[in-house]
């Protein structure tokens, strides 16, 4: 099994490349994070209180920083998801798998976040995404299920999330460092009907 701590893979398609979040992003990504729009769908539950929104090019360094640092402490995978077209990142995934103290039901489960640009929070721009990074996933993080936040009032991708197979869950997921209830999760199981299968050209 490929582990990708050892080496991060790339996903791609013609629109989109994913890879491992880089120093030199910080630009790009500074428009995805200071974007009051885009804010409310980032999912920063147990992150100690930060709700992704940056507004200097310092804060968004140290993010990255931070990011990376994790990535080498084998914590968790940042992926920039950079449009082909523009060249430029638009967003990122983030992707482990969630064990430890903690046995809820969302114990052994990839944990999938995904912060874009506003303009990117269309139902087809997000399924073309997910078709790229959820096939892969189970076998990469060795999870039993995947699991992502959508706000009620995601609409669009809430609409994606469903076309990859994922269906809402009323289960909570409890914090790991203050054991604060979170809620508005949608899961995918590992065995899904519905589940996309992987082309392998995708991915590399």
């Amino acid at each position: 099994m490929v582990d990708p701590y050892e080496k991060c893979p790339v996903y791609e398609n013609k629109n989109y490349l994913f890879r491992l979040v880089e120093t030199s992003d910080a630009s790009d990504l500074l428009a995805v994070y200071s974007d009051e729009r885009a804010v409310p769908f980032f999912n920063s539950d147990n992150c100690n209180g930060d709700d992704f929104h940056y507004t200097t090019l310092e804060r968004m360094q140290k993010a990255i920083d931070f990011w990376l640092r994790a990535y080498r402490d084998r914590g968790f995978v940042r992926w920039a998801v950079v449009d082909r077209n523009t060249g430029h990142a638009v967003g990122t995934i983030e992707l482990f798998n969630r064990t430890g103290k903690i046995t809820d039901y969302f114990y052994d489960c990839g944990l999938l976040r995904l912060d874009l640009r506003s303009d990117y929070e269309r139902e087809e721009r997000i399924q073309e995404i997910l078709s790229l990074i959820v096939p892969p996933a189970f076998a990469l993080f060795g999870c039993r299920m995947l699991a992502t936040k959508i706000p009620p009032f995601a609409a669009e991708r809430r609409k994606a999330a469903e076309q990859a197979g994922f269906a809402e869950s009323k289960e909570t997921l409890i914090g790991g460092d203050d054991g604060k209830i979170y809620t508005d999760y949608y899961v995918l199981l590992k065995f899904s009907e519905r589940m996309p299968t992987c082309d392998p050209a995708s991915c590399r």
